[in-house]
């Protein structure tokens, strides 16, 4: 009897009944409700994001590992599973909820007022309000130290100027989280949070299009031309780059397991049609190169998995570091975008169509490579940790 990849490793003894239940849940709303849609969508290039938050919402996994608010408060491990279950239909969906739970709204939960949390959480673990998180801008991404956007003080005001860019939701958010520089300090360390809703004068978030990955899912712009903000929009506490790394360090772990995801659509969908198609009168999955393909991605598929779950059971219990968090994303990437690579050989020509997920995954992977840091930067994240010195400059 064929056993799936996973299965080959047996990682399901590795995850407890509650992560798991929650795992199926979501891995069934993916089925049902999403995949479905993905072709139609991808080809269109947009997804209905006001439409499907709401069932998001519902389905709990908006900020579900954060505690209060309306907010599920589950394990580490659950999100990151979920996170799988939603990239295995598609990368664009799981970064809609990875940028509305770990960077707006756990923006707001871990360095926001609590005016701020009470009125956006709750809205926004429901799905009825879209968050986007403005950290990259056109000339500042991998360095966010130094940014142009800039918060001065005007009274007891502050006025925002700026541009941002590649913000996930932008164009159909209702609060941004924006980081901006102030006199407060230089080098970066005047950087300050602010939420902003988007329906402030001189705020506004074009789409961008042509994409060609990441097409279900909306990319925008954010400009602030003069955006005039009370003295209550800005985050009280935290300074400098502390506040959007922390960030980051949340939606790194989603992807950790995200990617995984990924990888297992491409290689259950290249081991399904290896079975059903024939070449010489013998089905392709019973030739020694096939199945040499096969065997090698599934190693790296099951290795992924195991590195995923690790560095899971390590955020559970608190341990977990940001160079631990650059070690999962580094290689369940790159593992990832190589699988689904290589599972295209084995599709040949279908392979490049959208009745199959694998160049679909493929042309997503190439951003998730590079968001939320690129391979390079965690190289130097994880060179720096091995060696105590920083090659960054």
């Amino acid at each position: 009897m064929p056993q799936t990849p996973l299965e080959l490793f047996g990682t399901e003894v590795l995850i407890g009944d509650e992560d798991r239940a929650i795992r199926d849940t979501v891995r069934s709303f993916a089925e049902n409700e999403i995949k479905p849609h993905l072709a139609d969508w991808f080809e269109a290039g947009s997804v209905p994001v006001k439409e499907l938050a709401p069932e998001l919402g519902k389905l709990g996994v908006l900020g579900m590992h954060l505690e209060g608010y309306g907010c599920a408060g589950t394990s580490a491990t659950a999100y990151g599973l979920a996170c799988l279950e939603l990239e295995a239909a598609d990368s664009g969906i799981r970064s809609l909820v990875s940028v509305q739970g770990s960077l707006a709204m756990f923006a707001i939960w871990r360095w926001g007022s609590e005016e701020q949390k009470q009125e956006w959480l709750p809205r926004m673990a429901a799905g009825e309000a879209i968050g986007c998180f403005g950290l990259t801008e056109p000339d500042f991404g991998s360095n966010p130290a130094g940014m142009r956007t800039r918060a001065r003080k005007d009274g007891d005001d502050w006025v925002l100027s700026g541009t941002k860019m590649w913000i996930t939701n932008a164009p159909v958010a209702d609060v941004a989280v924006v980081w901006a520089q102030t006199d407060e300090g230089e080098n970066g360390k005047g950087i300050r949070g602010f939420v902003v809703p988007t329906d402030t004068p001189g705020f506004s978030a074009p789409v961008i299009k042509q994409k060609l990955s990441l097409r279900a899912s909306v990319t925008g712009e954010i400009v602030l031309d003069s955006v005039r903000l009370p003295a209550s929009a800005a985050f009280p506490e935290v300074r400098g780059l502390k506040g959007p790394l922390s960030c980051l360090n949340e939606a790194r772990f989603g992807i950790v397991f995200g990617a995984v995801g990924a990888a297992r659509d491409c290689l259950e969908s290249a081991i399904a049609y290896a079975a059903s198609r024939e070449i010489y009168d013998k089905p392709l999955a019973g030739y020694q190169i096939t199945q040499t393909k096969l065997a090698d991605m599934t190693l790296e598929l099951g290795k992924a998995m195991l590195l995923a779950l690790h560095l899971g059971r390590l955020k559970d219990e608190g341990t977990l570091r940001s160079e631990q968090i650059s070690l999962g994303k580094l290689n369940n990437v790159r593992e990832a975008i190589a699988i689904a690579r290589e599972c295209r050989t084995i599709l040949a020509a279908n392979g490049v169509t959208l009745e199959y997920p694998v160049l679909r995954h493929a042309n997503n992977l190439e951003s998730v490579l590079t968001y939320e840091g690129t391979s390079e930067v965690h190289q130097l994240i994880i060179g720096q940790a091995l060696t105590g010195e920083s090659a960054f400059r």
